[in-house]
């Protein structure tokens, strides 16, 4: 599973990035929203004490298909053991891992994670130094961040992440203190011109038009979308609200691919959102199963779920367990040029 990200970053044009998004952005929406134009997949938010220490936690949080490519795996974390070991063990599965510096929920600040971390830079840059050093390319290392109040904080907590051997960074352009205010357009431009590192810019991206304006006024390698493509999935490939189609591409994924009732029918409620009748919409949205909202789709639009979409075969992922041996095992693959090389970087002084 194994694919070079930076590659795709640095590819002229714009990258097309589906957000790390708790409880939605699972292999479900990602097969979605592949099929229309989306470049590049987070998982949602997992975290890393718990991925490393259950496997049931590890069998609930990620899921993949052989199709599910590129992806990175976002984790919560703030000890280096959690970090490089969840790291370790789903690297067989992801281009990369990404470490979640910018959520401003206030369990995660409580409890060290998210956003909290954006005031510890000497501890993310051990974080991501560790697992650059475990784990070598064309893996990917990345931080998605929020922009601080002192914009000079950001910058050097970028610039002090570039020297530690970040592949990229992705920057929220709101403040943790923000939530639906307007982004801050010239921190993010600022950060993009004081470091040499891929930037996915996200923040207010709800259409195509906003992402291509987003891409050529910031000069970002990346655009990133949340809210905009969990109400619009098809957002990417020009679509101003939900088509039709993407509605029955939803109801066929989730007849083929194991999905909960919740997460089948949340779905839908966003993406019906902005194409249903408000009174037909208030019944929808109050639907409890799964043959309820078969029954109205099929009424309403005609649609019924058919089961036969490709790769829908989920991977059994084997987690290696012991720390270490992803990274033994991948090294000694490599031929004796690109060992030494590697090598010679563990131990440059940053």
């Amino acid at each position: 599973m194994m694919t070079d990200i930076l590659e795709l970053l640095q590819e002229p044009r714009m990258t097309k990035v589906c957000a790390p998004m708790v409880r939605y952005s699972k292999l479900q929406f990602r097969t979605l929203v592949r099929k229309y134009n989306c470049d590049l997949c987070f998982t949602p938010m997992i975290m890393a004490d718990s991925f490393v220490q259950s496997a049931k936690a590890r069998n609930n949080e990620f899921t993949t298909h052989k199709n599910d490519i590129p992806l990175i795996a976002q984790f919560a974390a703030k000890t280096v053991g959690d970090f490089v070991g969840a790291a370790e063990m789903v690297a067989p599965y992801v281009g990369g891992v990404d470490l979640n510096c910018g959520c401003p929920q206030r369990w995660a600040i409580k409890d060290g994670y998210g956003v909290d971390l954006l005031t510890k830079p000497q501890l993310v840059k051990d974080l991501v130094l560790q697992v650059r050093n475990r784990i070598p390319h064309p893996f990917t290392v990345s931080v998605k961040i929020r922009l601080l109040k002192e914009i000079h904080k950001t910058v050097e907590f970028c610039q002090t992440l570039e020297k530690a051997g970040l592949s990229f960074i992705t920057v929220h352009a709101r403040t943790p203190q923000m939530r639906n205010e307007s982004i801050d357009l010239e921190g993010l431009k600022l950060v993009r011109d004081s470091i040499q590192l891929p930037l996915i810019a996200n923040g207010d991206v709800k259409s195509l038009r906003d992402a291509k304006y987003m891409y050529e006024n910031v000069q970002c390698q990346g655009v990133m979308s949340a809210n905009g493509i969990l109400t619009n999935p098809a957002l990417y490939s020009g679509f101003s609200e939900t088509p039709l189609a993407c509605i029955q591409d939803w109801l066929d994924i989730t007849s083929s691919i194991p999905t909960h009732f919740i997460c089948m029918h949340h779905h839908l409620v966003f993406m019906l959102e902005k194409i249903l009748p408000k009174k037909e919409r208030c019944y929808f949205n109050n639907l409890q199963t799964k043959e309820s909202v078969f029954e109205f789709i099929d009424n309403y639009y005609g649609m019924k779920p058919k089961t036969s979409i490709e790769s829908s075969e989920l991977i059994e992922c084997q987690y290696n367990t012991r720390p270490g041996k992803y990274f033994k095992e991948v090294l000694s693959n490599c031929d004796n040029e690109i060992s030494e090389d590697f090598m010679e970087n563990i131990f440059l002084d940053i």
